[in-house]
């Protein structure tokens, strides 16, 4: 018997007290963590900045984001994730970064290993969802790339 079953490579992402969940394709890179201070008077959510590949991008912090407060990885644990922008309506803004607690691993699921979990979601969580019996969020993309958008003016 043939298996029609689809698999997507997923990374997961660690951040305070939970995990994201977002498609490989999303994914621009991830690099060890480095930013450059965000300045006096700026959003609570935004880290600092990152200068990548002749970019200066946004660092936002998901928790701080999530109305949580803003929390730095420990030295040698967090990465920053480059993510593709996914909005047609910024030229401007084609990557922004993410702060994780801990190095990002990559997941192959199925679509029967995931399912929607009721609960109450932050701004910047567009669901949870569990994926084999563990709990993970998927992120609000548009809403990070309009805090992240902001940070450009």
């Amino acid at each position: 018997m043939k298996d029609n079953s689809q698999t997507l490579t997923c990374v997961m992402i660690p951040v305070s007290r939970r995990q994201l969940i977002l498609p490989n394709v999303s994914i621009a890179e991830v690099v060890d963590y480095a930013s450059n201070d965000a300045g006096t008077g700026a959003p609570d959510w935004l880290a600092g900045r990152l200068e990548w590949r002749g970019l200066n991008l946004p660092v936002i912090s998901y928790d701080a984001a999530n109305g949580g407060t803003l929390s730095v990885p420990g030295e040698n644990r967090g990465r920053i994730v480059v993510l593709n922008t996914i909005s047609d309506n910024n030229k401007k803004l084609r990557f922004m970064a993410l702060i994780t607690q801990g190095i990002p691993s990559q997941v192959r699921i199925t679509e029967d290993q995931v399912k929607r979990l009721d609960g109450e979601n932050g701004p910047a969580d567009l669901m949870q969802v569990e994926v084999d019996g563990e709990a993970a969020w998927i992120p609000n993309l548009d809403y990070l790339e309009s805090l992240a958008s902001e940070s450009l003016v």
